[in-house]
Protein backbone atom coordinates (compact mmCIF):
# COMPACT_ATOMS: atom_id res chain seq x y z
CA UNK A 1 0.00 0.00 0.00
CA UNK A 2 1.31 3.25 -1.11
CA UNK A 3 1.89 5.78 2.04
CA UNK A 4 2.11 9.46 1.09
CA UNK A 5 4.46 11.09 3.59
CA UNK A 6 2.02 14.13 4.40
CA UNK A 7 0.18 11.43 6.15
CA UNK A 8 2.81 10.24 8.51
CA UNK A 9 5.46 12.95 8.79
CA UNK A 10 5.07 15.95 10.91
CA UNK A 11 3.75 19.03 9.37
CA UNK A 12 6.42 21.44 11.22
CA UNK A 13 9.54 18.53 9.55
CA UNK A 14 7.62 18.72 6.24
CA UNK A 15 8.09 22.80 6.04
CA UNK A 16 11.68 22.45 6.87
CA UNK A 17 15.00 22.13 4.34
CA UNK A 18 17.97 19.47 4.91
CA UNK A 19 20.81 21.02 6.49
CA UNK A 20 22.87 22.07 3.03
CA UNK A 21 26.48 21.55 3.33
CA UNK A 22 27.77 23.71 0.35
CA UNK A 23 30.31 21.62 -2.29
CA UNK A 24 33.63 22.89 -1.55
CA UNK A 25 35.50 20.47 -4.52
CA UNK A 26 38.39 22.64 -6.08
CA UNK A 27 38.12 25.66 -3.88
CA UNK A 28 39.59 26.70 -0.63
CA UNK A 29 37.48 25.98 1.81
CA UNK A 30 37.10 29.08 4.38
CA UNK A 31 33.38 28.41 5.27
CA UNK A 32 33.27 25.77 7.97
CA UNK A 33 35.89 27.11 10.84
CA UNK A 34 37.94 23.84 10.34
CA UNK A 35 41.48 23.53 11.18
CA UNK A 36 43.50 24.13 7.93
CA UNK A 37 47.00 22.33 8.83
CA UNK A 38 47.30 18.26 8.80
CA UNK A 39 49.01 16.45 11.47
CA UNK A 40 52.96 15.66 11.65
CA UNK A 41 53.77 12.90 9.57
CA UNK A 42 55.12 11.32 12.93
CA UNK A 43 51.71 11.28 14.64
CA UNK A 44 49.92 10.25 11.31
CA UNK A 45 52.06 7.46 11.44
CA UNK A 46 51.07 6.67 15.40
CA UNK A 47 47.89 6.71 14.65
CA UNK A 48 47.61 4.68 11.47
CA UNK A 49 49.63 1.97 13.63
CA UNK A 50 46.52 2.48 16.19
CA UNK A 51 44.02 2.15 14.03
CA UNK A 52 45.67 -1.11 12.51
CA UNK A 53 45.44 -2.40 16.27
CA UNK A 54 42.13 -1.43 16.74
CA UNK A 55 39.03 -4.07 17.30
CA UNK A 56 37.00 -3.10 15.02
CA UNK A 57 35.34 -6.07 14.91
CA UNK A 58 33.86 -4.88 18.59
CA UNK A 59 31.58 -2.64 19.53
CA UNK A 60 33.00 0.34 21.16
CA UNK A 61 33.15 0.70 25.03
CA UNK A 62 30.47 3.48 25.61
CA UNK A 63 32.50 4.56 28.92
CA UNK A 64 36.02 4.94 26.34
CA UNK A 65 38.17 4.45 29.14
CA UNK A 66 41.55 5.31 27.53
CA UNK A 67 40.24 8.48 26.16
CA UNK A 68 38.07 10.12 29.08
CA UNK A 69 41.20 9.67 31.23
CA UNK A 70 43.26 11.34 28.95
CA UNK A 71 40.22 14.15 28.04
CA UNK A 72 39.92 14.77 31.88
CA UNK A 73 44.25 15.06 32.27
CA UNK A 74 44.95 17.29 28.87
CA UNK A 75 41.78 19.62 29.51
CA UNK A 76 42.30 19.64 33.30
CA UNK A 77 38.88 18.20 34.07
CA UNK A 78 38.24 17.45 37.78
CA UNK A 79 37.02 13.66 38.70
CA UNK A 80 34.09 15.40 40.52
CA UNK A 81 32.81 16.19 37.56
CA UNK A 82 30.96 14.06 34.97
CA UNK A 83 31.82 13.69 31.19
CA UNK A 84 29.44 12.85 28.40
CA UNK A 85 31.10 12.05 24.92
CA UNK A 86 29.26 12.74 21.53
CA UNK A 87 29.12 12.40 18.13
CA UNK A 88 30.51 15.99 17.46
CA UNK A 89 29.08 18.35 19.87
CA UNK A 90 25.92 18.66 17.61
CA UNK A 91 25.03 15.28 19.40
CA UNK A 92 25.11 16.62 22.58
CA UNK A 93 22.93 19.47 21.89
CA UNK A 94 20.15 17.25 21.02
CA UNK A 95 20.65 14.63 23.98
CA UNK A 96 20.24 17.89 26.46
CA UNK A 97 17.18 19.63 24.39
CA UNK A 98 15.52 16.16 24.32
CA UNK A 99 16.31 15.25 28.05
CA UNK A 100 14.09 18.61 28.79
CA UNK A 101 11.57 18.10 26.09
CA UNK A 102 8.10 18.78 27.93
CA UNK A 103 5.18 20.24 26.60
CA UNK A 104 5.29 23.87 26.84
CA UNK A 105 9.09 23.70 27.02
CA UNK A 106 10.92 26.59 26.50
CA UNK A 107 14.90 26.70 24.43
CA UNK A 108 16.28 30.06 24.53
CA UNK A 109 19.83 31.61 23.23
CA UNK A 110 20.71 34.67 21.72
CA UNK A 111 20.15 35.88 17.84
CA UNK A 112 22.41 35.37 15.95
CA UNK A 113 23.86 31.90 17.37
CA UNK A 114 24.79 28.77 16.67
CA UNK A 115 21.72 27.46 14.30
CA UNK A 116 21.58 23.39 15.88
CA UNK A 117 20.33 25.24 19.12
CA UNK A 118 16.75 26.79 17.31
CA UNK A 119 17.25 23.46 15.11
CA UNK A 120 17.18 20.58 17.71
CA UNK A 121 14.61 22.82 19.72
CA UNK A 122 11.97 22.40 16.58
CA UNK A 123 13.02 18.52 16.29
CA UNK A 124 11.77 18.21 19.55
CA UNK A 125 8.84 19.88 19.44
CA UNK A 126 9.46 22.98 21.97
CA UNK A 127 9.55 26.30 21.74
CA UNK A 128 12.51 28.31 20.43
CA UNK A 129 13.34 32.14 22.42
CA UNK A 130 16.62 33.78 20.33
CA UNK A 131 16.88 37.42 21.81
CA UNK A 132 18.48 39.58 19.63
CA UNK A 133 22.13 40.85 20.32
CA UNK A 134 22.76 44.69 20.07
CA UNK A 135 23.92 45.76 17.11
CA UNK A 136 27.56 44.96 17.53
CA UNK A 137 27.25 41.99 18.45
CA UNK A 138 27.76 42.23 22.03
CA UNK A 139 25.47 40.08 24.74
CA UNK A 140 21.96 42.44 25.70
CA UNK A 141 22.24 41.71 29.37
CA UNK A 142 18.87 43.05 29.95
CA UNK A 143 16.81 41.58 26.83
CA UNK A 144 18.19 38.13 28.49
CA UNK A 145 17.54 38.74 32.11
CA UNK A 146 14.00 40.25 31.00
CA UNK A 147 13.59 36.86 28.64
CA UNK A 148 14.78 34.12 31.30
CA UNK A 149 11.67 36.01 34.06
CA UNK A 150 9.33 36.03 30.42
CA UNK A 151 9.89 32.87 28.90
CA UNK A 152 11.46 30.44 32.13
CA UNK A 153 13.15 27.97 29.77
CA UNK A 154 14.22 25.03 30.51
CA UNK A 155 17.63 25.44 29.42
CA UNK A 156 19.67 28.32 27.57
CA UNK A 157 22.40 28.62 25.35
CA UNK A 158 25.44 30.90 25.16
CA UNK A 159 27.96 30.09 22.87
CA UNK A 160 31.35 31.41 23.99
CA UNK A 161 32.82 32.95 21.59
CA UNK A 162 29.94 33.30 19.50
CA UNK A 163 28.84 31.34 16.30
CA UNK A 164 28.76 32.90 13.81
CA UNK A 165 29.82 36.75 14.89
CA UNK A 166 33.11 35.67 16.95
CA UNK A 167 33.03 37.46 19.97
CA UNK A 168 33.16 36.95 23.26
CA UNK A 169 30.48 38.16 25.00
CA UNK A 170 30.97 39.39 28.89
CA UNK A 171 31.68 37.49 31.47
CA UNK A 172 30.19 39.08 34.01
CA UNK A 173 26.99 39.17 31.91
CA UNK A 174 27.22 35.63 31.26
CA UNK A 175 27.66 34.87 35.07
CA UNK A 176 24.65 37.11 36.21
CA UNK A 177 22.61 34.92 33.18
CA UNK A 178 23.88 31.93 35.04
CA UNK A 179 22.83 32.89 38.06
CA UNK A 180 18.89 34.15 37.39
CA UNK A 181 18.23 31.46 34.74
CA UNK A 182 15.63 29.11 36.22
CA UNK A 183 17.03 26.09 34.32
CA UNK A 184 20.05 25.09 32.64
CA UNK A 185 22.22 26.85 31.17
CA UNK A 186 24.95 25.40 28.16
CA UNK A 187 28.09 27.25 28.03
CA UNK A 188 29.14 26.41 24.07
CA UNK A 189 32.89 26.44 24.27
CA UNK A 190 33.61 25.29 20.71
CA UNK A 191 36.21 28.35 19.97
CA UNK A 192 37.88 28.08 23.19
CA UNK A 193 41.00 26.91 21.73
CA UNK A 194 41.45 30.02 20.13
CA UNK A 195 39.39 32.71 23.19
CA UNK A 196 41.52 30.99 25.92
CA UNK A 197 38.88 31.69 28.18
CA UNK A 198 36.34 29.23 29.90
CA UNK A 199 33.63 28.11 32.72
CA UNK A 200 34.97 25.28 33.16
CA UNK A 201 36.97 26.27 36.16
CA UNK A 202 33.44 28.47 37.40
CA UNK A 203 31.77 25.02 37.16
CA UNK A 204 31.16 24.67 41.26
CA UNK A 205 30.23 28.33 41.19
CA UNK A 206 26.94 27.06 39.28
CA UNK A 207 25.51 23.74 39.88
CA UNK A 208 23.07 24.27 36.89
CA UNK A 209 26.11 24.85 34.36
CA UNK A 210 26.86 22.78 31.54
CA UNK A 211 30.47 23.45 29.76
CA UNK A 212 30.07 21.72 26.07
CA UNK A 213 32.99 21.64 23.89
CA UNK A 214 34.38 19.66 20.23
CA UNK A 215 37.63 18.78 19.36
CA UNK A 216 36.38 19.62 15.84
CA UNK A 217 37.53 23.27 15.35
CA UNK A 218 40.92 22.09 16.96
CA UNK A 219 41.93 19.61 14.13
CA UNK A 220 39.44 16.76 14.44
CA UNK A 221 36.53 17.65 12.44
CA UNK A 222 36.89 14.44 10.63
CA UNK A 223 36.18 12.15 13.90
CA UNK A 224 33.54 14.18 14.99
CA UNK A 225 33.96 13.91 18.84
CA UNK A 226 32.37 16.81 21.68
CA UNK A 227 31.79 16.55 25.12
CA UNK A 228 29.64 18.09 27.82
CA UNK A 229 31.11 18.97 31.87
CA UNK A 230 29.17 19.22 34.31
CA UNK A 231 27.77 17.73 37.94
CA UNK A 232 27.42 14.35 37.64
CA UNK A 233 23.65 14.13 38.43
CA UNK A 234 23.37 15.81 34.98
CA UNK A 235 25.58 13.62 33.38
CA UNK A 236 23.62 10.58 34.76
CA UNK A 237 20.57 11.91 33.28
CA UNK A 238 22.00 13.06 29.52
CA UNK A 239 23.68 9.80 29.42
CA UNK A 240 20.22 7.83 29.37
CA UNK A 241 19.07 9.76 25.86
CA UNK A 242 22.73 8.44 24.50
CA UNK A 243 23.02 6.14 21.89
CA UNK A 244 24.73 3.03 23.39
CA UNK A 245 27.82 3.29 20.81
CA UNK A 246 27.46 6.40 19.47
CA UNK A 247 31.09 6.96 19.89
CA UNK A 248 32.88 4.64 17.51
CA UNK A 249 36.38 2.58 17.93
CA UNK A 250 38.19 4.54 15.49
CA UNK A 251 37.33 8.08 16.57
CA UNK A 252 38.16 6.94 20.46
CA UNK A 253 41.72 5.91 19.13
CA UNK A 254 42.19 8.45 17.08
CA UNK A 255 40.87 11.47 19.50
CA UNK A 256 43.37 9.75 22.32
CA UNK A 257 46.51 9.66 20.52
CA UNK A 258 46.07 13.06 19.08
CA UNK A 259 45.38 14.07 22.01
CA UNK A 260 48.55 12.58 23.78
CA UNK A 261 50.49 15.33 21.34
CA UNK A 262 48.35 18.04 22.11
CA UNK A 263 51.08 20.20 21.99
CA UNK A 264 50.63 19.81 18.18
CA UNK A 265 46.96 21.15 18.37
CA UNK A 266 48.18 23.76 20.43
CA UNK A 267 50.72 25.07 18.77
CA UNK A 268 48.32 24.94 15.31
CA UNK A 269 45.63 27.17 17.50
CA UNK A 270 48.21 29.78 17.90
CA UNK A 271 49.14 29.81 14.38
CA UNK A 272 45.63 30.26 13.18
CA UNK A 273 45.34 33.21 16.22
CA UNK A 274 48.46 34.69 14.57
CA UNK A 275 46.93 34.48 11.06
CA UNK A 276 43.47 35.68 12.02
CA UNK A 277 45.00 38.68 13.20
CA UNK A 278 47.33 39.38 10.26
CA UNK A 279 44.30 38.73 8.07
CA UNK A 280 42.18 41.08 9.74
CA UNK A 281 44.29 43.90 9.63
CA UNK A 282 44.91 43.08 5.76
CA UNK A 283 40.93 43.11 5.51
CA UNK A 284 40.20 46.15 7.14
CA UNK A 285 42.27 48.29 4.46
CA UNK A 286 40.13 47.42 1.63
CA UNK A 287 37.19 49.82 0.53
CA UNK A 288 33.67 48.85 2.22
CA UNK A 289 34.34 46.32 4.56
CA UNK A 290 33.12 46.22 8.13
CA UNK A 291 35.60 44.02 9.98
CA UNK A 292 34.44 42.72 13.24
CA UNK A 293 36.37 41.43 16.50
CA UNK A 294 37.06 37.76 16.60
CA UNK A 295 38.51 35.71 19.15
CA UNK A 296 37.81 32.41 17.19
CA UNK A 297 39.38 31.12 14.05
CA UNK A 298 37.30 32.81 11.71
CA UNK A 299 36.09 36.62 11.38
CA UNK A 300 32.91 37.98 10.82
CA UNK A 301 33.03 40.66 7.87
CA UNK A 302 29.81 42.90 6.62
CA UNK A 303 30.66 43.95 2.80
CA UNK A 304 28.39 46.60 0.48
CA UNK A 305 26.85 43.64 -1.52
CA UNK A 306 27.23 39.78 0.34
CA UNK A 307 25.49 37.92 -2.51
CA UNK A 308 27.37 39.64 -5.00
CA UNK A 309 30.60 38.81 -3.32
CA UNK A 310 29.79 35.55 -2.34
CA UNK A 311 29.59 34.25 -5.76
CA UNK A 312 32.41 36.34 -6.86
CA UNK A 313 34.69 34.79 -4.42
CA UNK A 314 33.74 31.07 -5.46
CA UNK A 315 34.14 31.92 -9.07
CA UNK A 316 37.60 32.99 -8.04
CA UNK A 317 38.11 29.66 -6.45
CA UNK A 318 37.69 30.90 -3.03
CA UNK A 319 34.29 29.59 -0.93
CA UNK A 320 33.69 31.71 2.47
CA UNK A 321 29.91 31.45 4.34
CA UNK A 322 26.83 33.96 3.31
CA UNK A 323 24.98 35.05 6.00
CA UNK A 324 23.04 37.22 4.32
CA UNK A 325 19.70 36.67 4.88
CA UNK A 326 20.11 34.71 7.56
CA UNK A 327 18.95 37.53 10.07
CA UNK A 328 18.36 41.29 9.99
CA UNK A 329 21.46 41.62 12.14
CA UNK A 330 23.58 39.74 9.83
CA UNK A 331 22.89 41.85 6.55
CA UNK A 332 25.46 41.51 4.08
CA UNK A 333 27.35 39.44 6.26
CA UNK A 334 30.20 36.73 5.59
CA UNK A 335 32.10 34.59 7.08
CA UNK A 336 35.63 33.52 7.15
CA UNK A 337 37.75 31.01 8.22
CA UNK A 338 41.31 31.11 8.81
CA UNK A 339 42.86 29.06 6.35
CA UNK A 340 46.97 29.02 5.75
CA UNK A 341 48.89 31.98 4.74
CA UNK A 342 48.54 31.40 1.40
CA UNK A 343 44.93 30.22 1.18
CA UNK A 344 44.50 33.66 3.23
CA UNK A 345 46.43 35.34 0.53
CA UNK A 346 44.09 33.60 -1.84
CA UNK A 347 40.66 34.61 0.37
CA UNK A 348 42.05 38.56 0.09
CA UNK A 349 42.53 38.45 -3.64
CA UNK A 350 39.43 36.96 -4.45
CA UNK A 351 37.79 39.31 -2.13
CA UNK A 352 39.59 42.23 -3.31
CA UNK A 353 38.59 41.54 -6.69
CA UNK A 354 34.68 40.67 -6.27
CA UNK A 355 34.13 43.96 -4.04
CA UNK A 356 35.68 45.90 -7.37
CA UNK A 357 33.09 43.86 -9.17
CA UNK A 358 30.40 44.65 -6.68
CA UNK A 359 31.24 48.42 -5.82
Amino acid sequence: MKVDPEQLIREDIRAMSAYAVTSASGLVKLDAMENPYRLPEALRREIGEAVANSEINRYPDPTAPALMKRLRSVMGIGTEYGVLLGNGSDEIIHIIIQSVARPGAVVLAPRPSFVMFNLYAQFAGLRYVGVPLKADFTLDTGAMLGALEEHRPAVAFIAYPNNPTGNLFSEEAIARIVAAAPGLVVIDEAYQPFARRSFMPRLAEFPNLVVMRTLSKLGLAGIRLGYAVAEPQWIREFDKLRAPYNVNVLTQVVAERVLAHNEVLDAQAREINSERERLAGELRKLPGVTVFPSDANFILVRVPDAPRVFEGMRRRGVLVKNLHGAVALLEHCLRISIGTPEENLKCLAALSESLAEAL
